[in-house]
């Protein structure tokens, strides 16, 4: 790490390891460091022990989806990062609920390395890298 340097932090949720697993490879080797929670539970507890500077986001989970974490996390007298939602849900109705729930974006998986990195870096205020 380069001195000065401040590492963003990222949250990945979703129920999938092998999602999750896909997610972090890319964004480690952007330099970011990544968290991940199973599901919208462990993920609000997370996010409200240690500030994040992004969070990727699945809708369907087991015991609390994508939706349900967003709006419970964005009630929170906290600093709010920006959340890029990630499913595989298609119909304009789920991208509408994800941005009534608190996304800043919204993308199809399979989501390609290179356009997770972009909408990550834009949300980061990096989108220059």
């Amino acid at each position: 790490m380069k001195r000065g340097l401040v590492v963003k932090r990222i949250l990945i949720v979703d129920d999938a390891a092998t999602v999750r697993m896909y997610h972090r490879g890319i964004l480690e080797s952007a330099g970011y460091t990544v968290d991940e929670a199973l599901n919208g539970i462990e993920a609000l507890e997370k996010a409200l022990e240690t500030p994040f500077d992004l969070l990727l986001v699945d809708i369907n989970m087991p015991r609390l989806d994508g939706f349900g974490f967003l709006k419970e996390l964005r009630r929170q007298p906290m600093p709010q990062p920006p959340a890029i939602m990630v499913s595989t849900e298609a119909e304009a109705r789920d991208e509408v609920a994800a941005y009534r729930a608190g996304a800043s974006c919204y993308l199809l998986k399979p989501v390609r390395p290179s356009q997770l990195l972009a909408h990550a870096r834009l949300m980061l205020g990096e989108a220059n890298k």
